[in-house]
């Protein structure tokens, strides 16, 4: 369910998209370059956007590379990248495999790795410092620079880096590279500053992890990463950042082993290398709608080697394990939380963010960790948990007080959204796997209020309300733009245009129509919704093909937005009462749309107009009122 104008956009994008000509990138940009909407471009080979470089990449483009050839994307530190896709006009990076429907696979193209001048925590270079410094640097995983070459390292002493702007663009299909064993996530940020810009990003099917931020202090926000082979979000080497409105899908990409097909852990996150060196990843997270394999997943959060994040307003739910797991180490020879004088696992879900550590300290430590403002250094607080049925699901959560009542955390038996749809169980990589192939995030019952605001800094939004997507269907965030919605997966978007303004009624609010399912006739799925009805009211649909403006007809207290032959929708119980939130909603007939001489056929082509009438009452007298209208053009 799309709006109207995203949806001919879309279509636009995909025509031109078919038509246009195929550019083959063979070499390295050294200047700077825009890509344009009329072309696709096939990366041949590891290109890299080189020092002092800047890639445009402009809504609409298609990246589409030869699958299994291995072409990646790679921005130097130095460089910058903007690509900038807009609601309707997405970016796309994909393999030329790409169908544009969903299928089992991945790994058949590379990544897009950027690469910035933030500090890191990497003890694996001889010559860094366990206290932070300008001349610390790291090696990206997954590269094959030339050799001597500085274009495949991240860091340095510049937290505020701007490494360019990532929007409405997704990843699809991705994670192989060039010659080497191992696999690259679907976006790689490294060492990058929090003057990069990055919102409304998308990683559908990848062999490894989804998203991995190495250090630095980016900021990410409305992010959806579905369906990975490794870790969904996976931070690492102090991360300092903040991040709200992310959804995460946990399932598969490839019938391989997990990590490298199957998903593992949800979050997972490592402070520094090794865990008493600094800086050590502090986040604030807010407003995730984390999803996991109920049979046989990993963690839901996943915490190693001093890992210091706090979640907020967020949902939980369906998680194999664990929600709270602490790792300890990451396995890579890291020593875990408490060592060298650092704080145990305990002590930072009870030690305020004020209280910073003096093991390898820089001088000046409140200018590294800007991103939590209250609270503990570890915290999860007003979030709901549902369905999470492991034996131990809560037994460390439990131990860390995560349910102590000051925490305002809830577990419920009561979905927190409004539908999940999953096929029958397969086994993957040897894991039982419930794919998720229908989700309308919306979040209702205990996930409508949250009691807590995000702070007013200028990246977080005001939410009160626990998950990624607000409790208004029309904003869903994915629509129009994303795999998921092109895949149909998510549902909840609406069709139709808004049109002709309503009157406010007597509960203080305007009342609203909307529809949602699809503008195809054949389909025959639209469903009408009006909410903020006064409570309890009874109502009904009223259409027509013409559109109008009568101001408060026969002393209604709004406004009729239909003209010529108008049709009621109260027969056969058609007649509605709103529940006590204010809502009604009817399915309805295409094949059968009332109008005064009869009931007609909805064609392809036509446009028709939808508005809902409902009892109101002004000074305590009953009187009509009216939605703003709705037009939808069907096909």
């Amino acid at each position: 369910m799309k709006n109207l104008l995203t949806t001919l956009l879309v279509g636009a994008t995909a025509t031109a998209s078919a038509s246009a000509a195929e550019i083959f990138v063979t070499a390295n940009i050294s200047t700077s370059t825009t890509w344009t909407a009329d072309n696709v471009y096939n990366l041949q080979q590891q290109i890299y956007v080189l020092p002092g470089a800047t890639l445009t990449i402009e809504p609409g483009t298609r990246i589409a590379s030869t699958a299994g050839l291995g072409g990646s994307l790679a921005v130097a530190r130095g460089a910058q990248i903007f690509a900038l896709g807009e609601n309707g006009a997405p970016i796309v990076f994909t393999s030329t495999a790409d169908n544009g429907t969903w299928r089992e696979a991945a790994n058949e193209w590379g990544n897009l790795t950027i690469m910035g001048s933030g500090y890191v925590s990497e003890n694996a270079i001889p010559t860094n410092s366990a206290v932070p410094s300008a001349s610390n640097f790291a090696n990206m995983e997954g590269l094959q620079p030339p050799a001597g070459s500085t274009i495949g390292q991240y860091g340095g002493g510049n937290d505020n880096d701007d490494s360019g702007t990532i929007r409405y663009t997704s990843f699809r299909f991705g994670g192989r590279v060039i010659g080497l064993g191992n696999e690259l996530n679907g976006l790689s940020l490294g060492g990058i500053g929090r003057g990069t810009d990055i919102h409304h990003i998308e990683i559908m099917n990848n062999v490894d992890d989804g998203i991995e931020i190495w250090g630095g202090t980016v900021n990410l926000k409305y992010f959806s990463i579905w369906n990975i082979g490794d870790d969904s979000l996976d931070v690492d080497q102090g991360w300092r950042g903040k991040a709200q409105f992310g959804l995460i899908v946990q399932g598969y990409s490839l019938d391989a082993s997990q990590g490298s097909g199957v998903g593992d852990n949800a979050i997972e996150m490592d402070g520094a290398e090794d865990s008493n060196w600094q800086p050590v990843t502090t986040a604030s997270i807010r407003n995730m709608t984390v999803i996991g394999q109920p049979l046989d997943g990993d963690g839901l959060t996943a915490w190693r080697d001093g890992a210091r994040v706090q979640f907020h307003n967020s949902i939980f739910m369906d998680g194999g394990e664990q929600v709270v797991r602490p790792d300890g180490d990451d396995g890579d020879g890291a020593s875990g939380y408490g060592f060298g004088g650092t704080l145990t696992f305990a002590q930072v879900w009870n030690t305020p963010y004020t209280s910073l550590s003096t093991v390898n300290a820089p001088a000046n430590q409140a200018a590294f960790y800007q991103s939590q403002v209250s609270g503990n250094l570890a915290e999860i607080k007003s979030s709901v948990f549902y369905r999470n049925l492991a034996s131990n699901a809560y037994t460390e959560a439990n131990a860390r007080g995560v349910f102590a009542a000051a925490n305002n955390n809830i577990q419920t038996t009561s979905f927190p959204i409004a539908s999940i749809t999953r096929l029958a169980p397969v086994v993957k990589g040897g894991k039982q796997m419930l794919q998720v192939v229908g989700l309308d995030p919306t979040p209702i019952n205990a996930a409508l209020t949250a009691g807590t605001n995000a702070p007013n800094d200028g990246f977080f939004s005001p939410a009160t309300y626990r998950g990624a997507f607000s409790p208004a269907t029309q904003n869903n965030w994915l629509a129009g733009w994303s795999a998921s919605a092109e895949f149909g997966f998510i549902t909840g978007d609406d069709i139709g245009t808004s049109y002709c303004q309503a009157n406010a009624n007597s509960t203080g609010v305007a009342a609203e129509i909307r529809a949602a399912g699809s503008t195809s006739v054949a389909a025959n799925n639209v469903t009408l919704e009006a909410s903020g009805i006064r409570p309890l009211s009874f109502g009904f649909f009223v259409t027509s093909l013409g559109q109008g403006f009568v101001a408060n007809p026969a002393g209604s207290a709004g406004n009729l937005c239909l003209s010529g032959a108008i049709g009621r929708y109260v027969g056969g119980g058609q007649i509605q009462q709103a529940d006590l939130n204010g809502v009604f909603s009817l399915g309805i007939n295409l094949a059968s749309i009332p109008q005064p001489l009869g009931a007609v056929s909805a064609t392809a082509g036509q446009v028709w107009n939808f508005q809902a009438w409902f009892r109101d009452s002004v000074g305590g007298q009953a009187v009509s009122n009216f939605t703003n209208g709705v037009s939808i053009e069907f096909n």
